[in-house]
């Protein structure tokens, strides 16, 4: 049986993921016990098709703060455990996985400190890694064809280059619009937030007008409603007025309605081969003609956007965004 251990203060990482006691059983199969709650995301990042189990411990007494528009106040000791794997077989994911890496996000007395963990190859130990590597992965895609391709696991500094808002290292997918969506527990249907304020572990939940994003994958909602959740959860946290990207003035979190600052018609402030030679971030009617879909379909480092945990192209992504931009009158 595994001892959850709450850090409340700093202490040094543990050099081994088993060392914190989030897990019980073979620690692949990331079986969490009491006090360790898993939780999802209407849309997550895109990171080179890896799949990923998220967990959450606050510790007991305490609560996070509902913010509308921010991510959440959260208590000192709050940790956040993000798990990336890919599965062998995508089309038949009961045949098991090979897990890469752990991220942990620890709420200390200081702020926020970013723990990197990497696999080993026999998926029995997760090792505190700040140096970060980069792994050949194979798996089988969902239309049966074989994929062999590299896999960056970043080092902690990194983490700061899609964290940092403001002078503040925030975590992303801790915030209502990402939070706000049905989930199973105990296997039943229920709001994930409303779950979260009836056990205590939210509190100042308004009643209504809580925002959600859409799921970017759902086709029942609208391709304008997609996009835009798409772009906030890969894009808004660097491309926003508090983010690292703030200087380029194109704003793509989801709250922005500045038309200009979410790029129609925008020339790029610096131009290069980052630009390909193109007018606007995004030329209505055009995709092909887009500053935004042009760095979103390539995997040269010196282009490719967003900059990290992009080794493959999101094809399912680009077309998304390009069919946004083509409904866009002229």
């Amino acid at each position: 049986m595994s001892h959850l251990q709450v850090q409340e203060t700093y202490v040094p990482p543990r050099q081994k993921l088993s060392e914190y006691g989030f897990f019980e059983g073979p620690l692949a199969a990331l079986q969490p016990v009491a006090g360790v709650v898993p939780y999802e995301l209407n849309s997550a990042l895109f990171s080179n098709y890896a799949q990923k189990i998220r967990f959450i411990v606050i510790p007991p007494g305490t609560s996070a703060v509902y913010q509308a528009s921010k991510p959440f106040d959260m208590p000192v000791g709050t940790i956040l455990i993000k798990n990336f794997y890919y599965p062998l077989d995508f089309r038949q994911p009961d045949k098991g996985r090979r897990l890469l890496e752990t991220r942990l996000l620890i709420h200390e007395e200081a702020g926020w400190n970013a723990l990197p963990y990497t696999w080993n190859d026999e998926q029995t130990e997760a090792y505190y890694d700040v140096a970060g590597d980069t792994k050949t992965i194979r798996y089988t895609d969902l239309k049966g064809k074989t994929k062999t391709t590299p896999y960056l696991i970043p080092n902690k500094n990194q983490c700061k280059g899609c964290h940092t808002n403001g002078k503040e290292f925030l975590p992303i997918g801790i915030s209502a619009r990402h939070l706000n969506k049905s989930i199973l527990w105990e296997n039943n249907p229920v709001n994930q937030l409303q779950l979260w304020n009836k056990k205590g572990w939210l509190k100042d939940l308004p009643a209504t007008e809580i925002p959600a994003n859409a799921d970017w994958q759902d086709n029942s909602r609208t391709v304008d409603e997609r996009a835009r959740a798409y772009l906030d959860i890969n894009c808004g946290h660097c491309h926003s007025a508090g983010g690292p990207a703030n200087t380029s003035g194109l704003f793509l979190d989801v709250f922005n309605q500045d038309p200009t600052a979410l790029g129609i018609h925008k020339t790029p402030v610096a131009a290069g081969r980052g630009s390909g030679n193109l007018s606007y971030a995004i030329e209505p009617g055009k995709p092909e003609k887009s500053i935004l879909v042009y760095r979103m379909n390539t995997v040269d480092p010196g282009i490719a956007m967003p900059e990290l945990g992009r080794e493959q192209i999101h094809k399912e992504g680009v077309a998304l965004i390009s069919e946004w931009i083509k409904q866009m009158k002229p």
